[in-house]
């Protein structure tokens, strides 16, 4: 367990991104941003100007700024990167004596991801991963339901991501395979995956089934002269140790009627829950269905509900207070293995085991 800290002195690798991770650290009365880094010197400047750094504490490089960490008195640091990037700049981080969050998904492969939890062992620090949507107050509120038991046995969830157009720019790195590693499974399925899974109770993924698409990425790709090797939607079934399952589907396009469509089921023996976005943005209702004197009751969670704290203010919290983060590293280590699966499970063509 790492050591309460007084404060936390946190830099901001990879100003893309990044942004919301200044702006919520900015916002947390126990933390400063000590640095950024970026390769794009615009990004550096606005950075710069918006949060008050002098030259000193913005880097170009992660080498340059992780070899300033100690005289810049650095705790902790985002690594807010291209998905090929997490993993080789969390370790840099952690061998620094950083805490780190890490933006989804973890790591390129569940191989990557181990390698990040033992470093943050061996460092005895904190590995945080941003799954953002544990961080809403529907989210949480959805939680100690299900942790109440009200519920009961939880057997099965349901839960997507649709965009049906929502494509980003092809020829960048979202689209290119070794760069991000897959398509909207990773980029988008990634977040609702982990919110089922982290309602069900966080059961042992054991098997999956998928099978992924790309015929409009691919076509407009063509048409554009730019890369994109990625799919454009994809579906997968998950067995959990236990019996459980989940149904998960993501796309980035699609012939469908709603622009973007996200909803998490959860089915227990004696309730269920449901959590989705209302119109086309991300204000999300919740609902609970339960049994009462054999009559099925329907009741509606307040979609105005009290703030939770966000993924970087928990994260700055965890470490003010010496405690894990809300997603661990292995509660990313665990959806990493079912992404994993998936995008084998599709090449070969059939069910494949998670060891």
């Amino acid at each position: 367990m790492a050591k309460k800290l007084r404060h936390v002195n946190v830099a901001v690798i990879g100003l893309g991104m990044g942004w919301a991770h200044l702006k919520g650290y900015a916002e947390h009365p126990g933390c400063t941003i000590a640095a950024v880094c970026d390769v794009d010197k615009a990004r550096l400047g606005r950075a710069a100007a918006e949060f008050k750094l002098d030259e000193s504490r913005c880097f170009t490089t992660t080498g340059a700024l992780f070899r300033a960490a100690r005289g810049l008195k650095l705790d902790a640091a985002s690594v807010v990167l291209p998905n090929t990037f997490h993993a080789p700049v969390t370790i840099q981080a952690l061998r620094r004596g950083l805490h780190v969050l890490c933006e989804k998904p973890m790591a390129m492969n569940a191989g990557q991801a181990r390698r990040m939890i033992a470093e943050a062992t061996k460092a005895r620090r904190t590995l945080g991963i941003n799954l953002s949507f544990r961080f809403t107050p529907q989210s949480r509120a959805l939680k100690d339901i299900v942790d109440a038991g009200k519920l009961g046995r939880v057997y099965y969830a349901h839960t997507r991501w649709w965009r049906q157009r929502g494509l980003p720019g092809l020829g960048g790195w979202f689209g290119t395979r070794r760069l991000s590693g897959g398509g909207p499974v990773i980029d988008l399925g990634v977040h609702r995956m982990d919110l089922a899974m982290w309602l069900m109770g966080g059961p042992r993924p054991v098997a999956v089934s998928a099978a992924v698409y790309d015929p409009i990425g691919s076509r407009l790709a063509r048409r554009q002269r730019k890369t994109f090797d990625v799919e454009d939607l994809g579906a997968a079934f998950v067995r959990f140790e236990g019996g459980a399952t989940l149904t998960l589907e993501a796309s980035w396009a699609g012939f469908m009627g709603k622009n973007e469509d996200m909803v998490t089921e959860v089915l227990g023996e004696r309730g269920g829950i449901v959590q989705r976005n209302v119109g086309e943005g991300y204000d999300f209702e919740a609902r609970v269905f339960s049994e009462e004197g054999g009559s099925l009751v329907e009741t509606r969670i307040q979609r105005r509900l009290a703030p939770t704290p966000s993924p970087y203010g928990e994260f700055v919290d965890a470490l003010l207070q010496g405690r894990p983060s809300l997603a661990t590293g292995e509660d990313g280590l665990k959806v990493q293995q079912v992404l994993d699966a998936i995008y084998l499970s599709a090449r070969v063509g059939k069910e494949v085991r998670i060891k």
